[in-house]
């Protein structure tokens, strides 16, 4: 087919369509939204324009702590799952017996409904009147007191937030990690086997450079991931995130729209628009990165 053929332009047509009505339109809209100050749903009205919305944002103590929250579980839940998943994968690899049967096992969570896991977690971690749940009662078996995880402070929220992440995210990670090494061509490791190149090294110098395209892949859309972090916390701390002081920054925006604080679509905005520059900036500098360390064969 010809290059610039209108034929090639009908085909993308339906996409171009969906795209300009679903992605582009809508964050031109809450682009303008966000400059808007006192912007009314109903009359369509403001009272000007401006930065006094971002001004608000950037200054609101809810949004700085929904900030910090958003980049300790991106900081901490990215790296770990990546690498958990690895060595999940190259121990599945290993393995010829049962290896399907495990790998549908390691996938179990992730089709599994997120509330619903997280229902699971607090009933493992929460304590109550009745019970210390049964990680309390783990840690007391060690000689440990009992920790309020789920109302306790904000280190142990924390902590079970960024636990019940990985423990979401992992699965997925380790089908394509698992897909990836499958894909390795078996000369390598012959030849490395004939020169008695050690594990370490044949991991090091063949496996991970094979493999860094999905390493990378998984990297980027895991930081885009945690940067949209809300259901997460929702199915652990309930719908008042901001009273748990564990909202993050989606989080904040639908508050500020639908929240018992919401029907602010201005500080919505203008909070969606400071998570896309954060969520790009960081997506560039992984781009930037892998084409220096990622190998394509």
């Amino acid at each position: 087919m010809k290059k610039n053929s209108p034929k090639a332009w009908l085909y993308l047509l339906p996409a171009i369509i969906f795209l300009a009505a679903f992605m582009i339109y809508p964050l031109i809209d809450v682009f303008i939204y966000s400059f808007e100050e006192g912007f009314n749903f109903a009359t369509q009205t403001s009272f000007g324009t401006g930065l006094y919305n971002y001004s608000y944002v950037l200054h609101d103590t809810y949004f700085l702590q929904a900030v910090k929250n958003t980049f300790i579980l991106v900081i901490i839940t990215v790296p770990i799952s990546t690498g958990l998943a690895l060595l999940i994968s190259l121990g599945l690899s290993s393995i010829k017996a049962l290896r399907k049967l495990f790998q549908t096992i390691y996938f179990l969570p992730y089709v599994t409904n997120t509330l619903a896991v997280g229902l699971v977690f607090m009933i493992l971690f929460e304590k109550t009147e009745y019970t210390d749940g049964l990680i309390n009662l783990v840690i007391n078996l060690f000689g440990g007191e009992s920790i309020d995880f789920i109302d306790g402070p904000y280190s142990a929220k924390m902590f079970v937030l960024c636990f019940y992440t990985i423990w979401v995210v992992m699965p997925f990670k380790i089908l394509i990690l698992t897909s990836a090494l499958a894909s390795v061509k078996e000369d390598y490791y012959r030849a490395a086997k004939i020169d008695g190149t050690s594990k370490f090294r044949t991991f090091y110098k063949i496996t991970l450079p094979m493999i860094s395209p999905m390493l990378f892949y998984l990297v980027i859309t895991g930081f885009i991931g945690a940067f949209k972090a809300y259901s997460d916390a929702v199915a652990l701390f309930g719908t008042d995130l901001n009273a748990a002081g564990m909202n993050t920054i989606v989080g904040y925006v639908y508050d500020m729209l639908y929240g018992d604080s919401g029907g602010y679509p201005s500080y919505a905005s203008a909070a969606a628009i400071i998570l896309f520059v954060i969520v790009l900036t960081v997506t560039c500098i992984n781009l930037l990165v892998s084409r220096k360390h990622t190998y394509y064969d």
